[in-house]
């Protein structure tokens, strides 16, 4: 069966997307069955893994609002073993959808609940809001990885989080975990970012993965060709933090 992770943080361009379909793209390389399901409605990581928005038949709004079959809407990648349930301009108005179901907060889990057993890892890239998807990717998820950048305000919002987190555990899905927190953005020559790497491994210690994402050109330029940065550059520093976090993640879970 496999493992949904989350990728949440209120706060925008922490490098959620970034995340997932890099994370995502690693894993595939490492031979592992991935599944990204992309509950933004800018449809970043759709188009980040190449996929042509304008030309779907169907995306995870209709699998949400309509009931459409998931296997229906899941598309292949230009990785092999990396596909994605891929998101569009639409799901901005599912929230509003969604307050009229039976059992709102859980729509997203029965709909994973089709497909789960064919995937080794399914990762959702969640809105940078605290909103009604979020809440169902979190209900949806067995864990949690929270993107944090080191900037200036980096832990701020994280409380927020942390609080909805328990809400959720205590109401709606109490396996929750937090798999961990993963700095981004790092620049080692910068004295801040050396702060907040320090700051966040005293608020959350064992939490924090020990791969960092450093800042790195190639990171930024991939989504434009509609490529993870592996098949992008896989000799850049991006594609070799990714791996790092696709391998600890691995051995995190006792995985080969």
């Amino acid at each position: 069966m496999g493992k949904i992770i989350a990728l949440a943080n209120q706060k925008g361009g922490v490098g959620k997307t970034t995340t997932t379909i890099n994370l995502a793209a690693s894993l595939a390389v490492l031979e592992k069955k991935v599944l990204v399901v992309d509950a933004d409605p800018q449809a970043n990581a759709s188009s980040g893994l190449g996929i042509d928005i304008s030309g779907l038949d169907s995306s995870v709004y209709e699998c949400l609002i309509d009931g459409t079959d998931p296997h229906k809407a899941i598309v292949g990648s230009c990785v092999k073993g990396l596909q994605v349930l891929p998101s569009h301009i639409d799901l901005v108005g599912a929230e509003l959808e969604l307050m009229n179901m039976a059992s709102r907060e859980s729509v997203m889990k029965k709909m994973l609940d089709k497909v789960r057993d064919e995937y080794d890892f399914i990762f959702i890239d969640c809105s940078p809001s605290l909103g009604l998807i979020t809440v169902n990717s979190l209900t949806a998820a067995d864990s949690l990885i929270i993107p944090v950048q080191c900037e200036y305000f980096a832990l701020e919002g994280i409380s927020k989080l942390l609080n909805t987190i328990r809400i959720i555990k205590t109401k709606l899905n109490p396996e929750l975990d937090v798999e961990g927190f993963l700095l981004t953005m790092f620049d080692s020559r910068l004295r801040l970012s050396n702060q907040i790497h320090e700051e966040v491994k005293k608020h959350f210690q064992e939490l924090v993965f020990d791969t960092i994402i450093t800042r790195n050109v190639k990171l930024g330029e991939a989504p434009s060709h509609g490529l993870p940065v592996i098949m992008y550059d896989a000799e850049s520093a991006g594609a070799k933090n990714y791996l790092a976090l696709a391998m600890e993640i691995l051995r995190k879970n006792g995985i080969k």
